[in-house]
Parts: C-alpha cells; structure tokens; sequence
C-alpha cells in the first residue's frame, strides 16, 4: 500500500474509531444495563460505576486502535474490527491485572475455573474452530491467514484467563458478571474469526462457514439475565 494510502486510512480510521469512542463512551445508564443483561439485578452505585470502569478501559483504546490497526494490516474489512475489539480486550484485561489502589476484597475461598465464567460447550466449539480453521489453512496454503487465526485464537483464549485470574474488584455478583462477560465475548470473538478465515475458499462454503460463526458467537455471548450459581 502506498505511503499516502496509508496515512489516509489511518486518518480516516482514526476519525471513526473517534466518533465510536464518543457515541459509546459510557456513564450510569450504559452501566447499569451492562449489569443488568449480565445478571445483576438492581444493581447499586457502587456496581454501576465498576462496569463504566470497566467499559471505560475497553472503549478508550478503540480510536488509536483503529488509528494503526488498517493501516499495518493494509485492511480495512470486518476484520479490523474484530481485531481492534480483541486487542482493546487484551490490553484491558492486562491493565486490570494491577492490584487496585482502593480497598479490595479478598478472592473467593473456592478457586474458580475457566468453566465458572464459559460454559464447557463454548469451548469445546472454540477448540473445534480452532482446529479445523487451521487445518483448512494449512491443507489449501493459505499461510497468512492461518497465523491470523492462530493469532485470533490466542488472543481470545489470553483475554478469557486473565479475566479468570484478576484481582476481585467491588462486590462478587457484579465482579463475576464482569469476568463473565469478558471471557464469553473473547471466545465468541475467536471462534467467529477462525470460523470466518478457515472456511472452504469456495463461495458456498465460505457463506455457510461465516453464517456458523456468527451463529456461534451470538450463542456464547448472549447475555445472562439471571447468573448461575459459581464456583
């Protein structure tokens, strides 16, 4: 891509990912509902301003994201997107992984699992796209969209287990919905990017391929109106 392509993607993505950031950025009302489609009912201040916190850290990468992602990729599909979403995930997630300055309250005696924020079935599908996108690539020699898969997959399983493992921030329900949802949406996130790169090049099966994905992320992050008993 030439030198002024880039700079104008970069600008133009830029702009977009700005106007995202100030339509989406959050305040009570967005937290509240985030809560409330995860499973907390009637949430309190206190819980509400966790989840802006919480979306904060997320949506206030997304416009530098979108500033540099298009334009190293030399892309600008729905594969930026999903890209910018998976990255701004893991760089909050690793930047919750700090020890809280304020009072925290001590982790659950019983020590959670992977399978108290994502159900065992979501990741037994993950790990079927997983595979078989790489074995799709792999077979047909699409090398670059293989470690692009790869790369998704990583990146989802990595956000999923650092929500498992940060420290226990405000009051349990609201902090486990949180994980929850962290997790639930970076496995949904992989498996619709492998089930969308890895599909058979034909035009059939490519649709089919990304129709199953999109099936199968809307089924692992559909919210939960009333959380099930945890670990």
């Amino acid at each position: 891509m030439a030198w002024d392509n880039v700079l104008g993607v970069a600008l133009l993505t830029g702009l977009i990912g700005l106007a995202i950031l100030i339509v989406l950025w959050p305040g009570a009302k967005h937290g509240k509902r985030l809560l409330e489609r995860w499973g907390v009912p009637a949430p309190d201040d206190a819980e509400v301003a966790l989840a802006v916190r919480y979306l904060k850290r997320r949506r206030l990468w997304y416009p530098w994201l979108f500033l540099a992602i298009p334009p190293a990729l030399g892309d600008t599909t729905a594969g930026t997107i999903v890209t910018t979403v998976l990255l701004g995930g893991l760089i909050a997630e690793l930047l919750a992984q700090r020890p809280s300055r304020g009072p925290r309250r001590e982790a659950v005696l019983t020590r959670r699992t992977l399978l108290d924020l994502v159900p065992a079935w979501a990741l037994v599908l993950s790990g079927l796209a997983v595979a078989g996108s790489l074995v799709s690539l792999a077979l047909t020699g699409r090398w670059t969209l293989l470690a692009v898969s790869a790369g998704a997959a990583v990146v989802s399983w990595a956000i999923a287990l650092l929500a498992l493992r940060r420290p226990a921030v405000g009051e349990p329900r609201a902090d486990l919905a949180l994980r929850r949802r962290s997790a639930r949406v970076a496995i949904g996130l992989g498996i619709a990017t492998c089930a969308a790169i890895g599909g058979p090049v034909q035009n059939l099966g490519s649709f089919l391929a990304v129709a199953a994905g999109v099936a199968a992320f809307l089924a692992v992050v559909a919210p939960i109106r009333r959380q099930p008993a945890s670990a």
